[in-house]
C-alpha cells in the first residue's frame, strides 16, 4: 500500500481528477511549459510600461505630468488586479483556467495596441518637438488607448496571481528530490522575469523607436498567442490542486463573527475559546488584537449538531483567529514599504523623459530613451550576485547567519532608494542648468550625457534587489500556511498602491506649483519645470518614511511557531 500510494502525489490530480502520478505529471517540463507564459508577460508590461511616456509626449502630444500618471496609474493597476486574479483562482476558477483566460485578455490587448498605433486616425497630426502648437489627442482617441492598456492590466494581474503557484504546483513539497527541483525552479522563473525584463528595454523598445510600434506590440501580441498554445499543450502533463477557499473570504469570517459577538465577554481561560485545529496545526494564543478572539466565543446554538460544522460567519476557530492577527501585524511593515514603489515610478516615466532630452549617442549609434532602463535591471542582477557571493559569506563569518534578515533587506532597500532621489534631484539640477545655457527651443537634444542619469538608475535598482526579496520573504515567512497567496497580494498592492501615489504626488505638485500661473515644477517641457525639486520632495519623503519603518521594525514581533507537545513528532 506504501509502494503504491508513494507512485501518486498526494494532495495533488492529473486531468482527469485522479490521483496524479508522480511519473506521468509535473516535474521540469510541465514546469518550463509555464515559464513561456511568464517571459511573454514580462516582454509585453515592461516592452509598454518603459517606453511609454515618449509615446505619449511624442505622438499623444501630452504634457508630461499627464504622460507619467497615465503610466503609474497603467503600472498601479497591473499589481492591483493580482488580488482580482488570485480570488478568482483560489474561490472559482483554479490556477490553470485563471491563467488561461487571462492570457488570452493580455493578448488581445496588445493586439488592441498594435492596431492602434498603426491607424493615424487614433493619433493627432504629427509635428516637431519644438512646435509650442501641438494638437493633443482628443478624447475618443484617448479612451481606445485606455482600453488597450486596461484590458493589458488586467491579463498581467490574473497571471501574475497564478503562474509562479501553478508552477510549484508542479513539485511535490514532501518529496526531497522534488523539493530540491522546485526551489531551483523558483531560481529560474526569476531569471526568466529578469530576461524577459531585459529584451523589453532593449530589443523591443529600439523596434518601438526605430521600426515602428506597432511591430513591437504585434510581436508580443504574437509570442504570448504562441506562449498559450505551448502552455495548453501541457495540459494532460499538468498537476492540479485543490484550493482551500480564498483566504480574503476567512479573514472577513472572523472579522463579521468578532463583530457579531462584540457586546460578549471573553471567557477568563483562553481554553475556553473554540478550537478544532488538530494540535500540530495549531497557532499559539496571542493576546494583540483581543477583540477579534470574540470570533471564537462558543455562543447559544453554535454547536447544533450539524455534519458540516459551525456556520464560519458566527463561530470561527483560535487557530483562524490568530491567522488573521497574522496577517494585521504585517499592515505596518507594508505601509512603509509604499513609498519605494513610488520612487521606482519616476524610473519609468520621468527619468526616462530626463534621458529623451540628453545625448545619448554612441558614435552613430543613438540609444533610445527606454532603453536606459537596462542599467535599472543591470544593477538588480549585479547586486544580486554580490550579496550571494560576497557578502552572504563575510556576513555569515562575521555574525554566523547566511545573510541579513527580511527587515534588514528592507531597510536598506529604503535607504538606496532615498540616496538615488537625493542624487536625481542634483543631476537634474546640472541637467537644468546645462539647458538654460542653449536655446532649448530650437536645440533637439540638451548637450549633456545621458550616462549621468546611471547613478540614479543604479542606485534605486540595487535597492528594489534588496527590497523585493525582503518583501518577498518577509510576506511569505511571517504569514499562515493556508494565506500565502494572500500574503504574496499583499506584497504585490505595495506596488500597485506605490504608483497609484505618484500619480496622486504628481496632480498634487503640478496643481500647487501652478497656482501663480507659472509653468510650475513639473512643465509640460521639463527643460522649463523644476523636477530636481519634485526629486528633493521624494528624497524627504523617503527619509521620512524610513523613520517610521525603522521604529516599525524595532516593534514588530515576529511569528514563532508553536512549540511541539511532548509525544507530537
Amino acid at each position: 500500500m506504501d509502494e503504491k500510494m508513494s507512485l501518486t502525489v498526494g494532495d495533488a490530480v492529473d486531468y482527469n481528477g485522479l490521483p496524479a502520478e508522480r511519473s506521468k505529471t509535473g516535474g521540469w517540463v510541465p514546469a518550463a511549459l509555464i515559464l513561456g507564459i511568464e517571459i511573454c508577460e514580462r516582454l509585453s508590461t515592461m516592452g509598454i510600461a518603459v517606453n511609454l511616456v515618449t509615446y505619449l509626449g511624442g505622438v499623444m502630444h501630452l504634457p508630461s505630468s499627464t504622460s507619467a500618471n497615465i503610466v503609474t496609474d497603467f503600472m498601479g493597476t497591473c499589481f492591483l488586479l493580482c488580488l482580482l486574479g488570485g480570488f478568482l483562482a483560489d474561490s472559482f476558477l483554479g490556477r490553470y483556467k485563471t491563467i488561461a483566460i487571462f492570457a488570452v485578455v493580455q493578448t488581445l490587448g496588445t493586439g488592441m495596441l498594435a492596431t492602434i498605433t498603426a491607424l493615424p486616425e487614433l493619433r493627432p497630426p504629427p509635428c516637431h518637438a519644438r512646435d509650442t502648437n501641438c494638437k493633443e489627442a482628443n478624447g475618443f482617441q484617448i479612451a481606445i488607448l485606455y482600453l488597450a492598456l486596461y484590458l493589458i492590466a488586467l491579463g498581467t494581474g490574473g497571471l501574475k496571481s497564478s503562474v509562479s503557484g501553478f508552477g510549484t504546483d508542479q513539485f511535490d513539497e514532501k518529496d526531497e528530490k522534488e523539493k530540491a527541483q522546485m526551489a531551483y525552479f523558483f531560481n529560474r522563473f526569476f531569471f526568466f522575469i529578469s530576461i524577459g525584463t531585459l529584451t523589453a528595454v532593449t530589443v523591443l523598445v529600439y523596434i518601438q523607436d526605430e521600426v515602428g510600434r506597432s511591430l513591437a506590440y504585434g510581436i508580443c501580441s504574437i509570442s504570448m498567442f504562441m506562449a498559450i498554445l505551448i502552455f495548453l499543450s501541457g495540459t494532460k502533463k499538468y498537476r492540479y490542486k485543490k484550493s482551500s477557499g480564498s483566504p480574503i473570504v476567512h479573514i472577513f469570517q472572523v472579522i463579521a463573527a468578532a463583530i457579531r459577538k462584540r457586546n460578549m465577554s471573553l471567557p477568563y481561560n483562553i481554553d475556553m475559546l473554540y478550537e478544532d485545529t488538530p494540535d500540530d496545526s495549531r497557532i499559539r494564543h496571542t493576546d494583540q488584537f483581543n477583540f477579534l478572539d470574540k470570533a471564537a466565543i462558543v455562543g447559544e446554538g453554535d454547536l447544533k449538531e450539524n455534519t458540516k460544522g459551525p456556520n464560519p460567519w458566527k463561530l470561527r476557530s483560535v487557530t483562524r483567529v490568530e491567522e488573521v492577527k497574522m496577517m494585521g501585524r504585517l499592515l505596518p511593515i507594508w505601509a512603509t514599504t509604499i513609498i519605494f514603489w513610488t520612487t521606482y515610478a519616476q524610473m519609468i516615466t520621468f527619468s526616462v523623459e530626463q534621458a529623451s532630452t540628453m545625448n545619448r549617442r554612441i558614435g552613430n549609434f543613438q540609444i533610445p530613451a527606454g532603453s536606459l532602463t537596462v542599467f535599472f535591471v543591470a544593477a538588480i542582477l549585479i547586486t544580486l550576485a554580490v550579496y550571494d557571493r560576497i557578502i552572504m559569506p563575510v556576513w555569515n563569518k562575521w555574525k554566523g547567519k547566511t545573510g541579513f534578515s527580511s527587515l534588514q533587506k528592507i531597510a536598506i532597500g529604503l535607504v538606496l532608494s532615498t540616496l538615488g532621489m537625493a542624487v536625481a534631484a542634483l543631476v537634474e539640477m546640472k541637467r537644468l542648468s546645462v539647458a538654460k545655457s542653449v536655446n532649448t527651443t530650437t536645440a533637439d537634444h540638451v548637450p549633456i550625457s545621458v550616462f549621468l542619469l546611471i547613478p540614479q538608475f543604479f542606485l534605486v535598482g540595487s535597492g528594489e534587489a534588496f527590497i523585493y526579496t525582503g518583501q518577498l520573504d518577509f510576506f511569505i515567512t511571517q504569514s499562515p500556511k493556508g494565506m500565502k497567496t494572500m500574503s504574496t497580494g499583499l506584497f504585490l498592492t505595495t506596488l500597485s498602491l506605490g504608483f497609484f501615489v505618484s500619480s496622486f504626488l504628481v496632480s498634487v505638485v503640478k496643481k500647487v506649483t501652478t497656482s501663480n500661473g507659472g509653468q510650475g515644477w513639473l512643465a509640460d517641457n521639463i527643460n522649463h519645470g523644476r523636477l530636481d525639486c519634485f526629486y528633493g520632495l521624494l528624497a524627504v519623503l523617503g527619509f521620512l518614511n524610513l523613520i517610521i519603518y525603522l521604529i516599525c521594525a524595532a516593534c514588530y514581533k515576529p511569528h514563532k511557531p508553536k512549540p511541539l507537545q511532548p509525544g507530537i513528532v
